[in-house]
């Protein structure tokens, strides 16, 4: 037996105990072989040339509206939906969370589903499958026979030490982490969902987070899609200085578009990397797949879609920056553009990236910046509006609704809202242009009802 395959029985039996399927014990096989031997999934900036231009989706013509709709009824809708959302102090599923006029993020999702008429499909974690699938019970009128979600998988951790699987007594559950969202591909075929939807005759599928509430189904991307014949696309917007440090679309010299992510950039490329006008577009995490092409290339590759590997180094326990150091083997589900030949990227607006990450995003959200149509659409109002909350006070979901106890001022006229120090708001409050409240009193200080905010308010 050859050294890797000494390394590799202690992974394969713990992931065979845990019941995990063999396809994916097989690919988490493929990138472990790839660790061992030294690979880092690193792409240089001299590999690489920007993207130039882009098609906008505001310029597709209507025509590409009637060729959506002439396909809507064999299109799914999958969200991945595997967060705890434990950055935000919460114990349950993300998408539960109440995000806007008592509707959760789950509920919208659902909403928005029934309205355009497709299949609901949840990429679920081990841990918020239940919570969620409990959730939509109530939605009678979702469309379809197919199983409401697939779960995706887990793995162990990786000892960098010595490339042993992680082992951590205290809480055996820290040993193990989730393969990152480039598992979907090998999710759906473990699962039997890619065969179900075939079978049902769905050739499309429009994937995203659950925590992006501007993610809907829009039926002129979905026809240019269609009628491009792409098999795979990603819906990209314009990098800000806010979004430097994330994923950017890049080419290869053939021509191949790919991503790059922020793990995959060599230190020396970091100034090239977050460099917004070279590299100027971001990936949404909009992607849009067909089917049938999918079966085929993963039929081809022995269902390894062979993604680029994500090499991030963490310690077992995240919050203990002494426990044992580790390797978490990841891959993004975005970098698929790198695999499928013609794959496409079509520029969005950014009201089709409304993620909600933090405590900032979601005061925004429920502000008056943002609309919840009647057919269950998050519509961002204004493009200016920026929140910063003291994450010492905020960053808690619990924390925030203490604080905002009638919920979040009006931001419609308001460009940015930065807040540092305990604040306790009132009713009817109103924050206009730039709002900066900086409490140094080492005292909560009370917002009286009807409060007008413009400008700076130190407190001392």
């Amino acid at each position: 037996m050859d050294e890797y395959s000494v390394k590799f029985r202690p992974f394969a039996e713990r992931m065979e105990a845990e019941g995990l399927p063999a396809v994916f014990v097989d690919t988490f096989a493929h990138y472990y072989e790839q660790l061992t031997a030294g690979e880092t999934g690193l792409i240089a900036e001299s590999a690489i040339e920007p993207v130039k231009t882009l098609l906008d989706a505001d310029a597709l013509g209507d025509e590409m509206t009637a060729v959506g709709e002439s396909v809507l009824a064999k299109t799914a809708v999958i969200k991945l939906n595997g967060g705890l959302g434990t950055s935000m102090g919460l114990q349950k599923a993300k998408s539960l969370l109440p995000v806007r006029d008592r509707f959760s993020f789950l509920d919208i999702i659902a909403q928005n589903a029934i309205a355009a008429k497709t299949p609901l499909l949840l990429m679920n974690s081990f841990v918020t499958d239940d919570d969620s699938l409990a959730a939509l019970e109530k939605y009678d009128a979702l469309a379809g026979d197919l199983p409401r979600s697939f779960v995706q998988h887990k793995e162990p951790k990786v000892t960098r030490a010595d490339f042993s699987p992680a082992e951590w007594p205290p809480n055996p559950q820290l040993e193990w982490c989730p393969p990152g969202h480039g598992d979907i591909y090998t999710a759906l075929i473990s699962s039997g969902m890619l065969h179900a939807l075939l079978e049902a005759g769905y050739e499309y599928a429009f994937v995203s987070n659950a925590d992006n509430l501007g993610a809907v189904i829009d039926v002129k991307i979905l026809g240019y899609f269609a009628d491009g014949r792409f098999p795979f696309m990603m819906e990209v917007a314009d990098r800000t200085e806010m979004d430097k440090k994330g994923g950017h679309l890049a080419m290869r010299p053939d021509g191949q578009l790919l991503l790059r992510e922020s793990a995959q950039c060599p230190d020396e490329d970091t100034a090239s990397f977050q460099d917004i006008n070279r590299h100027r577009y971001f990936n949404s995490n909009n992607l849009w797949l067909h089917l049938p092409t999918l079966q085929k290339v993963m039929d081809e590759r022995d269902n390894k879609l062979g993604l680029p590997m994500l090499r991030n180094a963490k310690t077992v326990d995240p919050r203990d920056g002494d426990s044992t150091p580790v390797y978490q083997i990841e891959t993004a589900m975005g970098s698929a553009i790198a695999v499928f030949d013609g794959a496409a990227a079509l520029r969005i607006p950014r009201t089709r990236f409304a993620p909600v990450k933090k405590t900032d995003d979601l005061l925004a959200v429920r502000s008056d910046a943002y609309e919840l149509t009647d057919d269950f659409r998050i519509v961002r109002k204004t493009d200016a509006l920026t929140v910063e909350l003291d994450s010492s006070v905020y960053k808690l979901v619990d924390n925030l609704d203490a604080r905002f106890p009638h919920g979040s001022p009006s931001l419609i006229y308001c460009t940015r809202l930065k807040i540092i120090g305990d604040f306790a708001f009132g009713k009817d409050i109103i924050c206009r242009g730039d709002v900066f409240l900086n409490n140094q009193s080492g005292e909560q200080v009370q917002i009286p009802d009807g409060t007008i905010l413009e400008g700076e308010h130190v407190y001392q």
